[in-house]
């Protein structure tokens, strides 16, 4: 049975870039609700501890440079069936993939400035959402 939480970043280049409200607003019009949100910068080390699971890939260090290098916005969405209509809504990782009206096609600028984190299963989901928000531990 698929879950009804999913949680989310708006990446440093999306933030930089003033797109929030657009985000959100998409968010929005997809059907999502936030329960929970926080805008914030994430220190290096919260980056590692956040993208652990990457440690051993190449790109480990330049995404925690990356994530760590401007503020972000977490937060915790709700909605019937969260994770795959979330990552419906956000569009590929390669936003020149990304189908027309995603998140990523409108708003990213690369692969790696790719404008939003979405977690890719029910059960990441509530591990990154308590990430950011131990104090619910609801999630």
């Amino acid at each position: 049975m698929a879950g009804n939480i999913t949680f989310t970043m708006l990446k440093p280049d999306a933030v930089e870039a003033n797109n929030i409200g657009p985000i959100l607003a998409k968010m929005n019009e997809g059907g999502f609700r936030i329960l929970a949100m926080k805008y914030l910068r994430l220190s290096k080390e919260q980056a590692g501890q956040f993208y652990a699971v990457h440690k051993e890939r190449p790109f480990y260090g330049e995404l925690v440079n990356y994530m760590s290098g401007g503020p972000i916005v977490a937060a915790v969405l709700t909605k019937d069936n969260a994770v795959a209509d979330f990552r419906k809504l956000i569009g590929a990782t390669d936003p020149s993939k990304a189908e027309e009206g995603t998140i990523r096609k409108l708003f990213a600028k690369s692969i790696a400035a790719n404008a939003v984190h979405g977690s890719d299963s029910d059960e990441n989901a509530g591990i990154e959402a308590n990430f950011f928000f131990s104090q619910l531990e609801r999630f």
